[in-house]
């Protein structure tokens, strides 16, 4: 195989995720053997990298992930449709929830509930990077 076809063979990986059998066991996960680079959630722009903490995880009902937003990278503006949490671990974005722009940086936490509409935008040099928490729907088992 070329070197060509081998890059993008391992970039194929790198992007689908990490996805495992389902575990049901206490566990620890490190952040670089989980990272995706992803595009902007929710049509946002630019390029993100995300750390999808125990998606494998069966039966556990709480999201935690890591999200680095590069440079000029967005999350794009939606409305929730459940309750979700932004912690700011480090940079500066740009945030507008419900109409309302703020400069938000390391240490705001940020609630955003069902109804409400949320966009974050990168701004400045470093990156942007947050934890994101929210609890998903687990499929009903028949």
């Amino acid at each position: 195989m070329g070197k060509h076809v081998i890059g993008l063979l391992a970039l194929c990986a790198a992007t689908v995720g990490h996805a495992q059998t389902p575990r049901s066991d206490s566990y620890v996960e490190q952040a670089r053997d989980i990272a995706v680079q992803q595009p902007g959630p929710h049509e946002g722009q630019g390029t993100t990298t995300a750390y999808p903490f125990f998606d494998d995880a069966e039966g556990f009902d709480i999201v935690f992930r890591q999200r680095a937003l590069h440079p000029g990278a967005t999350i794009g503006e939606h409305r929730n449709d459940k309750d979700e949490i932004y912690y700011v671990l480090s940079g500066r974005g740009e945030l507008m929830l419900d109409g309302k722009h703020r400069e938000v940086g390391p240490g705001d936490a940020i609630l955003t509930r069902n109804g409400s509409t949320h966009g974050l935008k990168q701004v400045g040099k470093e990156d942007l990077v947050i934890i994101v928490v929210y609890r998903k729907r687990l499929a009903v088992k028949p």
